[in-house]
């Protein structure tokens, strides 16, 4: 039995999603490429500038405010997080409170690491998205609207 599917699209360049995917896994591969000089995956530098940014936010942070912060699973950050951790990048704390969560932080070389990774990270979007872009503000209005 052949089962023909339908679309409603002559060609898969006319579907918005067939397009996101093929936009998404350029960056991606252009983002794996230019971590991989500071030996991080993209999920690494997620996690590492997450962490830097609700320390600076809120002061202690926990694994399942980390993984919603960046929209993770909660799994796969404390793999992640394991990682990190015996890179010397992150310190995972006991709570006291509760001795099943860890409070984050991150290392002095976590810290040396995160702001190299930014800077990469920031020319890699620049130069993909936004540097020969004539409507920047209306790409990035678009994704906003879309993530939301």
């Amino acid at each position: 039995m052949t089962i023909k599917a339908r679309s409603e699209f002559s060609y898969p360049e006319e579907s918005p999603g067939f397009l996101l995917w093929q936009v998404s896994n350029l960056w991606q591969k252009l983002q794996r490429k230019a971590l991989s000089q500071l030996n991080l995956t993209h999920v690494q530098f997620a996690l590492l500038s997450g962490i830097g940014c609700l320390e600076t936010q809120q002061g202690t942070v926990n694994q399942t405010d980390l993984s919603r912060h960046v929209g993770a699973d909660v799994m796969m950050t404390s793999q992640v997080l394991r990682t990190l951790e015996t890179k010397g990048l992150v310190k995972r704390h006991r709570e006291p409170s509760d001795p099943r969560a860890f409070s984050l932080s991150l290392t002095e070389e976590g810290r040396s690491v995160t702001k190299k990774a930014v800077k990469i990270v920031e020319n890699v979007d620049f130069a993909f998205f936004l540097k020969s872009l004539k409507n920047k503000e209306k790409l990035m209005s678009l994704l906003k609207e879309l993530s939301s």
